[in-house]
């Protein structure tokens, strides 16, 4: 089981364009749809606890992993996540400053940031379809992202007030 998570997490961590977050559907697809190692609001709920906990988006895969695994399964699905995207980084990091300023990095530059936009969305709709979402709760969505967009507001305050709508019964 140990070696088929490393492996798993190796072939996303490739997919990654972006952060973790970029391969949230896709690992929503394996782990609940194809694997059946747990549900999809188990998902929901681990995916929700690594963004709450600090430090990065990638806490959502040792979650997965130690859910299938215990703390051994922890250590190496966050091993697989990182190393070969870190190794890959590092080349290309070296690469970029050489090539700094031409045609290609220009072109690579354009066309990742829609692209990660898309993977980030594309995170966002299979975690909205694995759980229901009420009336206040898509008002409640709909603020919180508004807010994010067009103030410099915290994003603890925000989700601050998900926890206090969800504490008080109104999603």
């Amino acid at each position: 089981m140990l070696i088929f998570l490393f492996l798993m997490f190796m072939q996303f961590s490739l997919l990654a364009v972006g952060g973790a977050n970029a391969i949230v559907p896709e690992l929503h697809r394996v782990v609940v749809s194809e694997l059946h190692w747990m549900s999809g609001q188990e998902f929901a709920a681990l995916f929700a606890l690594a963004q709450a906990a600090p430090g990065p988006n990638v806490l959502v895969v040792s979650l997965v992993g130690w859910k299938v695994a215990g703390v051994p399964g922890a250590i190496v699905s966050l091993i697989g996540i990182c190393l070969p995207s870190s190794l890959l980084s590092f080349w290309v990091a070296r690469w970029w400053q050489q090539a700094r300023g031409s045609r290609l990095t220009t072109a690579i530059n354009s066309g990742l940031a829609p692209l990660t936009v898309g993977l980030i969305g594309a995170g966002v709709a299979m975690m909205a379809a694995s759980h229901p979402l009420s009336l206040t709760g898509g008002a409640l969505l709909a603020c919180c992202a508004l807010l994010s967009w067009r103030t410099r507001l915290n994003p603890l305050w925000l989700l601050a007030a998900g926890a206090a709508a969800g504490l008080g019964g109104l999603v």
